[in-house]
């Protein structure tokens, strides 16, 4: 027997479409996109390597493409969880963001970016340099929050991702707990942070 607590399965199933006002659940694959892009001279920093923000402008504007078309229509970033620099891209990489829906809410999705490059002209095979995990909120019309449909996992690595999704949103949840609760404490003490 083991101490470990059972953790949540992903979705498989699409749900019951005869529910009333339910929407059908979309795999992983629909909405996975790549945006690629070759770093020129006008990317670089002081280092003479791309600048950072770069990079997190295209992984943005892909995991944005991705949740825009999962959700089927406007999506705003929430938040970024994690942005890895893993190895610097130089003037004249191919730089592949490739993102997708690794988990939703109600109105809300995680989405993982992995970052890779290679250089232009060569034929080497492109290496991972980034990774990273945003979050972000379908928004209607009027910029309130709407319903996305579930996403699907449909490979045992698209679960995975789906699960550690889960632990993300755990932690992120139980940080901005503990954030707030800590300045309540501080404001009933006389604090003015």
């Amino acid at each position: 027997m083991t101490d470990q607590a059972p953790r949540p399965a992903a979705p498989n199933s699409v749900e019951n479409p005869e529910t009333p006002g339910a929407i059908p659940g979309k795999p992983t694959s629909a909405s996975r996109t790549t945006l690629s892009h070759i770093m020129t001279h006008n990317d670089t920093n002081l280092l003479g390597t791309v600048h950072g923000g770069v990079i997190m402008k295209l992984v943005d504007d892909a995991a944005g493409a991705v949740a825009g078309r999962h959700s089927g229509g406007p999506a705003v970033t929430a938040s970024m969880d994690e942005m890895a620099f893993l190895e610097p891209v130089r003037v004249g990489d191919l730089v592949h963001v490739k993102a997708q829906v690794n988990w939703t809410g109600r109105s809300s999705m995680e989405v993982g970016v992995r970052v890779l490059a290679e250089r232009w002209n060569e034929s080497t095979p492109a290496q991972q340099v980034g990774s990273a995990y945003l979050v972000f909120a379908a928004v209607d019309a009027d910029g309130k929050p709407r319903t996305v449909p579930q996403v699907l996992p449909e490979t045992d690595r698209d679960r995975r991702r789906y699960q550690e999704a889960q632990i993300r949103r755990t932690h992120r949840l139980a940080r901005r707990r503990a954030i707030k609760e800590l300045r309540e404490a501080r404001a009933a003490e006389g604090f003015d942070d």
